[in-house]
Protein backbone atom coordinates (compact mmCIF):
# COMPACT_ATOMS: atom_id res chain seq x y z
CA UNK A 1 0.00 0.00 0.00
CA UNK A 2 2.52 2.22 0.58
CA UNK A 3 4.13 2.71 -2.78
CA UNK A 4 0.99 2.97 -4.65
CA UNK A 5 0.50 6.08 -6.55
CA UNK A 6 -2.03 8.72 -4.64
CA UNK A 7 -3.24 11.82 -6.20
CA UNK A 8 -5.54 14.54 -4.51
CA UNK A 9 -7.74 16.90 -6.41
CA UNK A 10 -8.15 19.67 -4.62
CA UNK A 11 -5.36 20.75 -2.13
CA UNK A 12 -7.54 22.30 1.08
CA UNK A 13 -7.46 21.56 4.37
CA UNK A 14 -9.35 18.07 4.29
CA UNK A 15 -6.57 17.00 1.49
CA UNK A 16 -3.78 18.13 3.42
CA UNK A 17 -4.77 16.58 6.62
CA UNK A 18 -5.29 12.95 4.51
CA UNK A 19 -1.65 13.69 3.00
CA UNK A 20 0.04 14.67 6.11
CA UNK A 21 -1.61 11.38 8.20
CA UNK A 22 -0.06 9.46 5.15
CA UNK A 23 3.47 10.78 5.39
CA UNK A 24 3.33 9.60 8.69
CA UNK A 25 1.66 6.29 8.21
CA UNK A 26 5.47 5.94 5.99
CA UNK A 27 3.81 6.36 2.85
CA UNK A 28 6.21 7.60 0.38
CA UNK A 29 6.60 11.54 -0.58
CA UNK A 30 7.36 10.60 -3.97
CA UNK A 31 4.26 8.85 -4.54
CA UNK A 32 1.57 11.32 -3.77
CA UNK A 33 0.51 14.71 -6.24
CA UNK A 34 -1.75 17.12 -5.51
CA UNK A 35 -3.92 18.95 -8.32
CA UNK A 36 -4.31 22.64 -6.77
CA UNK A 37 -5.54 26.05 -8.95
CA UNK A 38 -3.65 28.05 -6.60
CA UNK A 39 -0.12 28.52 -7.22
CA UNK A 40 0.52 29.78 -3.50
CA UNK A 41 -1.48 26.73 -2.20
CA UNK A 42 0.73 24.57 -4.32
CA UNK A 43 4.20 25.81 -3.28
CA UNK A 44 2.99 25.70 0.45
CA UNK A 45 2.26 22.02 0.30
CA UNK A 46 5.55 21.36 -2.07
CA UNK A 47 7.80 23.10 0.63
CA UNK A 48 5.59 21.42 3.41
CA UNK A 49 5.32 18.28 2.28
CA UNK A 50 7.91 17.07 -0.48
CA UNK A 51 4.67 16.08 -2.41
CA UNK A 52 4.37 16.87 -6.49
CA UNK A 53 2.09 19.79 -6.26
CA UNK A 54 0.16 20.42 -9.99
CA UNK A 55 -2.30 23.00 -11.80
CA UNK A 56 -3.93 20.34 -13.84
CA UNK A 57 -6.17 17.68 -12.84
CA UNK A 58 -5.47 14.91 -15.31
CA UNK A 59 -2.01 15.32 -15.43
CA UNK A 60 -2.10 14.70 -11.80
CA UNK A 61 -4.24 11.80 -12.37
CA UNK A 62 -3.14 10.05 -15.28
CA UNK A 63 -1.25 7.33 -13.53
CA UNK A 64 -2.80 6.79 -9.95
CA UNK A 65 -3.63 4.37 -8.33
CA UNK A 66 -5.75 5.68 -6.18
CA UNK A 67 -7.80 9.76 -6.62
CA UNK A 68 -8.92 11.77 -3.96
CA UNK A 69 -11.93 13.69 -4.79
CA UNK A 70 -11.25 16.68 -2.20
CA UNK A 71 -13.42 19.41 -3.80
CA UNK A 72 -16.52 20.97 -2.50
CA UNK A 73 -19.64 19.62 -3.53
CA UNK A 74 -20.22 22.59 -6.02
CA UNK A 75 -17.28 22.07 -7.72
CA UNK A 76 -16.73 18.50 -7.93
CA UNK A 77 -18.94 18.20 -11.31
CA UNK A 78 -16.29 20.88 -13.41
CA UNK A 79 -13.35 19.03 -11.23
CA UNK A 80 -13.79 15.68 -12.70
CA UNK A 81 -14.18 16.78 -16.54
CA UNK A 82 -12.06 15.10 -18.66
CA UNK A 83 -10.77 12.36 -16.00
CA UNK A 84 -12.63 9.51 -17.42
CA UNK A 85 -10.71 9.19 -20.06
CA UNK A 86 -6.86 9.80 -18.52
CA UNK A 87 -7.60 7.54 -15.16
CA UNK A 88 -5.98 4.15 -15.32
CA UNK A 89 -8.90 1.45 -15.85
CA UNK A 90 -8.33 0.07 -12.09
CA UNK A 91 -7.64 3.57 -10.41
CA UNK A 92 -9.84 3.71 -6.81
CA UNK A 93 -11.83 6.82 -6.75
CA UNK A 94 -12.38 8.42 -3.22
CA UNK A 95 -14.76 10.94 -3.03
CA UNK A 96 -14.82 13.35 0.33
CA UNK A 97 -17.62 15.54 -1.40
CA UNK A 98 -20.78 15.61 1.05
CA UNK A 99 -23.93 14.75 -0.55
CA UNK A 100 -22.40 13.78 -3.98
CA UNK A 101 -23.93 10.41 -4.82
CA UNK A 102 -21.66 7.69 -6.40
CA UNK A 103 -24.09 6.97 -9.38
CA UNK A 104 -23.69 11.01 -10.24
CA UNK A 105 -19.94 10.91 -10.19
CA UNK A 106 -19.77 8.11 -12.40
CA UNK A 107 -22.09 9.93 -14.88
CA UNK A 108 -19.13 12.67 -14.78
CA UNK A 109 -16.61 10.24 -14.46
CA UNK A 110 -17.72 8.00 -17.91
CA UNK A 111 -19.71 5.17 -16.36
CA UNK A 112 -16.28 2.51 -15.38
CA UNK A 113 -15.10 4.42 -12.52
CA UNK A 114 -14.15 2.39 -9.48
CA UNK A 115 -15.77 4.82 -6.85
CA UNK A 116 -15.44 4.52 -2.72
CA UNK A 117 -17.43 7.33 -1.19
CA UNK A 118 -16.70 8.79 1.97
CA UNK A 119 -17.68 10.99 4.63
CA UNK A 120 -14.51 12.70 6.88
CA UNK A 121 -14.40 15.16 9.17
CA UNK A 122 -12.44 17.78 10.64
CA UNK A 123 -10.51 16.50 13.44
CA UNK A 124 -8.93 14.60 10.59
CA UNK A 125 -6.83 17.47 10.59
CA UNK A 126 -5.46 16.18 14.47
CA UNK A 127 -5.29 12.78 13.54
CA UNK A 128 -8.87 12.01 15.18
CA UNK A 129 -11.35 11.86 12.39
CA UNK A 130 -14.31 9.79 11.82
CA UNK A 131 -14.59 8.82 8.08
CA UNK A 132 -17.61 6.36 7.05
CA UNK A 133 -17.14 5.01 3.79
CA UNK A 134 -19.37 3.29 1.48
CA UNK A 135 -19.20 1.61 -2.06
CA UNK A 136 -20.30 -1.45 -4.56
CA UNK A 137 -16.62 -2.23 -5.35
CA UNK A 138 -14.66 -5.33 -4.62
CA UNK A 139 -12.16 -5.51 -1.91
CA UNK A 140 -9.01 -4.11 -3.27
CA UNK A 141 -10.95 -1.07 -3.54
CA UNK A 142 -12.44 -0.82 -0.36
CA UNK A 143 -9.25 -1.98 1.43
CA UNK A 144 -7.29 0.87 -0.59
CA UNK A 145 -9.87 3.58 0.41
CA UNK A 146 -10.14 2.19 4.21
CA UNK A 147 -6.03 2.87 3.97
CA UNK A 148 -5.80 6.56 2.91
CA UNK A 149 -8.74 7.54 5.72
CA UNK A 150 -7.45 5.21 8.54
CA UNK A 151 -4.73 7.30 8.27
CA UNK A 152 -6.51 10.09 9.83
CA UNK A 153 -8.37 8.14 12.75
CA UNK A 154 -11.52 5.59 12.72
CA UNK A 155 -12.83 4.39 9.68
CA UNK A 156 -16.30 2.45 9.82
CA UNK A 157 -18.79 0.94 6.47
CA UNK A 158 -22.32 1.37 5.84
CA UNK A 159 -23.86 -0.65 3.38
CA UNK A 160 -26.92 1.59 2.17
CA UNK A 161 -26.04 4.84 0.63
CA UNK A 162 -28.58 6.40 1.54
CA UNK A 163 -27.27 6.17 5.57
CA UNK A 164 -24.29 8.99 4.26
CA UNK A 165 -26.97 11.42 4.71
CA UNK A 166 -27.73 10.89 8.23
CA UNK A 167 -23.38 9.76 9.01
CA UNK A 168 -23.15 14.01 7.33
CA UNK A 169 -25.48 15.35 10.17
CA UNK A 170 -24.03 13.31 12.69
CA UNK A 171 -19.96 12.82 12.45
CA UNK A 172 -19.23 15.03 9.14
CA UNK A 173 -20.84 18.56 10.83
CA UNK A 174 -20.85 17.30 14.75
CA UNK A 175 -17.47 19.03 15.08
CA UNK A 176 -19.18 22.32 14.64
CA UNK A 177 -21.93 21.55 17.42
CA UNK A 178 -19.46 20.75 19.99
CA UNK A 179 -17.46 24.18 18.84
CA UNK A 180 -20.87 25.80 19.51
CA UNK A 181 -20.91 24.41 22.70
CA UNK A 182 -18.02 25.21 23.72
CA UNK A 183 -18.29 28.51 22.45
CA UNK A 184 -21.33 29.21 25.16
CA UNK A 185 -19.95 27.77 27.30
CA UNK A 186 -16.25 30.16 27.44
CA UNK A 187 -18.83 33.30 27.09
CA UNK A 188 -20.49 32.42 30.02
CA UNK A 189 -17.70 31.30 31.75
CA UNK A 190 -16.50 35.24 31.37
CA UNK A 191 -20.06 36.70 32.45
CA UNK A 192 -19.82 34.57 35.56
CA UNK A 193 -16.34 36.86 35.98
CA UNK A 194 -13.63 33.98 34.90
CA UNK A 195 -10.89 35.59 33.08
CA UNK A 196 -11.40 34.86 29.33
CA UNK A 197 -7.95 32.85 28.53
CA UNK A 198 -8.98 30.15 31.71
CA UNK A 199 -12.87 30.08 30.83
CA UNK A 200 -11.56 29.05 27.16
CA UNK A 201 -8.60 26.58 28.89
CA UNK A 202 -11.94 24.74 31.12
CA UNK A 203 -14.33 24.56 28.01
CA UNK A 204 -11.44 23.07 25.93
CA UNK A 205 -10.19 20.56 28.66
CA UNK A 206 -13.23 19.71 29.69
CA UNK A 207 -14.53 18.76 26.10
CA UNK A 208 -11.20 16.37 25.56
CA UNK A 209 -11.81 15.32 28.80
CA UNK A 210 -15.45 14.24 28.45
CA UNK A 211 -14.70 13.11 25.05
CA UNK A 212 -11.88 10.37 25.60
CA UNK A 213 -14.43 8.73 28.34
CA UNK A 214 -17.15 8.55 25.60
CA UNK A 215 -14.36 6.76 23.86
CA UNK A 216 -12.63 4.89 26.12
CA UNK A 217 -14.50 3.98 29.03
CA UNK A 218 -16.62 1.54 27.01
CA UNK A 219 -19.92 3.09 28.78
CA UNK A 220 -22.51 5.14 26.63
CA UNK A 221 -23.17 9.13 26.82
CA UNK A 222 -26.46 8.47 28.74
CA UNK A 223 -24.51 6.38 31.51
CA UNK A 224 -21.75 8.73 31.81
CA UNK A 225 -24.09 11.52 31.88
CA UNK A 226 -25.60 10.04 35.05
CA UNK A 227 -22.69 9.46 36.43
CA UNK A 228 -21.98 13.17 36.93
CA UNK A 229 -24.92 14.29 37.92
CA UNK A 230 -26.10 13.89 41.22
CA UNK A 231 -29.25 14.60 42.32
CA UNK A 232 -29.81 18.25 43.61
CA UNK A 233 -26.86 19.27 42.70
CA UNK A 234 -25.32 21.86 40.66
CA UNK A 235 -25.25 19.80 37.13
CA UNK A 236 -28.35 18.73 37.58
CA UNK A 237 -29.61 22.32 37.61
CA UNK A 238 -27.61 23.33 34.50
CA UNK A 239 -28.92 19.77 33.12
CA UNK A 240 -33.12 21.07 33.78
CA UNK A 241 -32.13 24.79 32.55
CA UNK A 242 -31.58 23.50 29.50
CA UNK A 243 -34.09 20.79 28.68
CA UNK A 244 -36.52 23.42 30.24
CA UNK A 245 -35.11 26.12 27.21
CA UNK A 246 -35.44 22.71 25.08
CA UNK A 247 -32.05 22.05 24.18
CA UNK A 248 -32.44 18.28 23.19
CA UNK A 249 -35.17 19.30 20.47
CA UNK A 250 -32.95 21.81 19.22
CA UNK A 251 -30.59 19.62 18.55
CA UNK A 252 -32.47 16.97 17.15
CA UNK A 253 -33.82 19.89 14.75
CA UNK A 254 -30.53 20.76 14.09
CA UNK A 255 -29.24 17.55 13.19
CA UNK A 256 -32.12 16.73 11.11
CA UNK A 257 -31.53 20.16 8.83
CA UNK A 258 -28.19 18.97 8.13
CA UNK A 259 -29.17 15.54 6.79
CA UNK A 260 -31.81 17.14 4.78
CA UNK A 261 -29.21 19.38 3.19
CA UNK A 262 -27.01 16.61 2.09
CA UNK A 263 -29.89 15.00 0.65
CA UNK A 264 -30.16 18.63 -1.44
CA UNK A 265 -26.33 18.62 -2.16
CA UNK A 266 -27.07 15.67 -4.03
Amino acid sequence: MRDLKISFIGGGNMAEALLAGLLRAGHAAAAIRVSEPQAPRREQLREAYGVQALEDNRKASHDADIVVLAVKPQQMREAVRGLGTTLPGDATVVSIAAGVRVASLGEWLGGDAHIVRVMPNTPALVGAGMSVLFSDEDEQHCRRAEYVLRACGEVAWVDSESKMHAVTAISGSGPAYFFLLAEMMQAAGVSLGLPRELAEQLASQTALGAGRMLVESGRSAEALRHQVTSPGGTTQAALDAMYEMGLPDAVRKGVMAASKRSEELG
